[in-house]
């Protein structure tokens, strides 16, 4: 059907409330700005806060478009005296006893209270009465401060944890301005989404113990990039500034997380910059000790060795245990690796945890349906081979292979004559390694990754890390072009590898770095 829009004409569907059908469009706040706050495009609708009033020929009163159905020819004015003189009034009230603390609000910066009181608000207060005192830094949980003064009480926070997690600890008591948000007793706020509520609170009332007050957020710098703290993919924006990612938060993307993010991925950030992370170069001394070395001279002692297992042992001694954290480009160029030696010997490992039905993934790692789709195995039958003598060079791509259910896969690496260790993090293998390189974590390369339903989806750099490192690929890359391999003798080029495998990979096709849009896009034949 059609319906007009401040004289502007958009096809919507049947069925939908004016917010609705402008959302579904692209145009809410995006064109056609409408200010709403207790409306949320994944929750129920509440319309209790009544700032997106909006006038409709025909209809005498103004009606609010979060829960008004479109009608076919229904003209819609939202910038005329009356709408604008509702919007004031509206605001008037929330502000009343909203305290006057943006300078020290963690909130500012990204308040929509703030924004709709310079947008659509009077420039002075009327009141003369004192604000309604209201609890302050409330221990709502684990993860989660609340500030009660400044709630405006549009309870999308309680509508959350009622209908996404379905675990209800909050809900509003007392009534009238009295009313107040609080948890239930002996009830605290601990479900494995509950940060959540600080992204949807339009306001600075719920924020993260995690993110409050360690930067203002005009000096973040928003990224588009990929949660990897399972296989589901979330999209998230990594704030960044001076080189440190500050926080993960949601990026709305319908076909994988919605505008949700669990709390155990949200907090997966801290690993980009860990303590813990691989710094340099490393070679094992006749000690066994690993000794720090240039990169280069990393790169040329992993191929020696590698060229010398192939001498006596032929190519077949060869294997590549990949990550499933590994992006398909590094995976795709480690499957040239084998073919241009001339080995079969591959496979993958990944770990598996606690899963849910809502965003949580057993599958403990992003790109774990890419190594399939590249055709790499289960590690077992890789490391079983190894255990048997049938592989003397391995290369090593992260170090989840030592987790279940590989325990006993230590006893299997340590037996060979090479291990080649690629990895982000310190781990017990760099004391059994031959060779360690270290390579970039998702955050700090380009690619792409495949989520569990396989979508292909985008990651880029949002900070570089302050030692020399190499992406997976491009370490296996150079190491070939060391031994010498065919078909790696120009310089890495990551989009140029990612359009190879589009080409040669029917799964992939189409899905070079160039083409895949924002949301990502499948597999071919995986379905959307």
């Amino acid at each position: 059907m059609k319906i007009s829009v401040d004289g502007v004409e958009y096809e919507v569907a049947e069925g939908r409330t004016i917010l609705q059908a402008l959302d579904d469009v692209g145009v809410l706040m995006n064109g056609v700005d409408i200010p709403h706050y207790c409306w949320h495009p994944k929750l129920s609708i509440d319309g209790s806060c009544r700032l997106c009033q909006v006038e409709v020929e025909g209809v005498p009163k103004l009606q609010i478009a979060c829960n008004t159905p479109v009608a076919e020819g229904m003209k819609i004015h939202t910038q005329s005296e009356r709408v604008q003189s509702a919007r004031e009034g509206v605001m008037e009230l929330l502000l009343l006893n909203h305290p006057l603390d943006c300078p020290i609000c963690d909130q500012a910066g990204e308040c929509k209270l703030q924004d709709y009181a310079f947008e659509y608000g009077q420039q002075h207060a009327r009141t003369q009465e004192p604000r309604r005192a209201a609890k302050k830094r409330v221990d709502l949980g684990p993860t989660i401060v609340f500030d009660q003064e400044r709630c405006i009480l549009c309870r999308r926070c309680v509508r959350f944890c009622r209908e996404v997690p379905g675990t209800g600890e909050l809900s509003v008591f007392s009534r009238g301005d009295r009313s107040v948000i609080e948890t239930f007793p002996g009830q605290p706020l601990a479900n494995d989404y509950s940060m959540n509520v600080a992204d949807i609170c339009p306001v600075g009332a719920l924020t993260t113990k995690d993110f409050r007050f360690k930067i203002r957020v005009w000096f973040l710098e928003d990224v588009p990039g990929v949660c990897t703290g399972c296989a589901n993919g979330c999209n998230v924006y990594l704030g960044v500034a001076n080189n440190r990612v500050y926080r993960y938060v949601p990026r709305r993307n319908d076909a994988v997380n919605q505008t949700w993010l669990c709390d155990p991925g949200r907090l997966s950030y801290k690993r980009i910059g860990a303590d813990d992370r691989i710094d340099h170069a490393a070679l094992q001394n006749a000690d066994g000790i690993p000794v720090a070395v240039p990169l280069e001279e990393a790169i040329a002692a992993a191929a020696e060795r590698i060229r010398n297992v192939v001498a006596t042992k032929g190519a077949g001694a060869v294997g590549l245990l990949v990550s499933p954290h590994a992006t398909n480009e590094d995976l795709f160029v480690a499957r040239r690796f084998l073919d241009a030696i001339g080995s079969t010997q591959a496979g993958f490992a990944v770990v598996r945890g606690r899963g849910d039905d809502l965003l949580i993934k057993e599958e403990k790692a992003p790109n774990a349906s890419g190594a399939r789709a590249l055709g790499f195995e289960d590690a077992a039958g890789l490391l079983s081979r190894t255990r048997g003598g049938a592989v003397e060079a391995l290369v090593v791509m992260g170090h989840d292979v030592l987790a279940a259910p590989y325990a006993e896969s230590r006893d299997a690496l340590e037996r060979v004559d090479t291990l080649v260790l690629l990895d982000t993090h310190r781990s017990p293998l760099e004391s059994i390694a031959h060779v360690v390189v270290p390579v970039r974590h998702a955050a700090e390369k380009e690619g792409t990754l495949t989520n569990f339903a396989g979508r292909v989806q985008r990651v880029q750099p949002a900070v570089e890390p302050p030692f020399e490192a190499l992406s997976e690929g491009e370490a296996l890359w150079q190491i070939a072009q060391a031994l010498g391999l065919p078909g790696f003798d120009d310089p890495y080029d990551v989009r140029a590898v990612s359009k190879a495998l589009a080409q040669s990979v029917p799964a992939f096709a189409g899905l070079d770095l160039d083409s895949v849009p924002p949301d990502g896009a499948p597999l071919a034949g995986a379905g959307d």
